[in-house]
């Protein structure tokens, strides 16, 4: 039977694991796969009175069709500047505007390209997983400090530890699953 103590070390390095995965998930987003999705524009920084600001908080992201994307900034003096933070975010756009609507076309993604995506991503697995690991691990030093200063039960401590494997699994797993499912949105056509 876990204590309170224990309960609360599990369910902090499992939230903490699901959080890894969430951030995983939204960086796979910016990934530019031949298809427009507007969350690219997510990290794509522009100058505002000064602060750097991300896109969607200055203008209007749309896609009106599948190859693309649509920004109308809220006031036009900004056009010029998100035209230079597309450009500056080396995100493989090339924009343009009539007066008011920037306009984005998302070119086909070549073979090459989609191969450096997917070792990209890879690596964003890898370093997730890395720090799933790294969640375990200190949940494991924290339940041994638990025992030792805490009074946690020799028991407890090792049926906690089986609890933070599993969670770690479950989340490693979960991991593989987004990479394996972006990899396949890469390599679809």
């Amino acid at each position: 039977m876990l204590t309170e103590r224990a309960k609360e070390i599990v369910s902090n390095a499992d939230q903490k694991m699901q959080d890894t995965v969430t951030f995983l998930e939204e960086d796979l987003k910016t990934y530019r796969v031949g298809k427009a999705n507007p969350s690219i524009f997510n990290n794509v920084m522009v100058n505002y009175y000064g602060s750097m600001t991300p896109i969607p908080q200055v203008a209007s992201v749309g896609s009106p069709d599948a190859k693309t994307l649509t920004i109308q900034p809220w006031e036009k003096s900004l056009i010029p500047a998100v035209e230079k933070a597309i450009l500056d975010a080396n995100i493989g756009l090339t924009p343009s505007n009539n007066g008011e609507i920037i306009r984005c076309i998302v070119p086909a993604l070549t073979e090459e390209r989609r191969r450096e995506l997917i070792k990209k991503a890879s690596g964003a697995g890898e370093n997730a997983k890395v720090a799933v690991r790294g969640i375990r691990r200190d949940a494991i030093d924290q339940l041994k400090k638990a025992q030792k200063n805490e009074g946690l039960s020799e028991d407890a401590e090792k049926e906690a530890e089986e609890e933070v494997q599993k969670i770690t699994d479950k989340h490693v797993k979960s991991v593989d699953q987004v990479i394996a499912a972006k990899e396949k949105d890469i390599l679809t056509v």
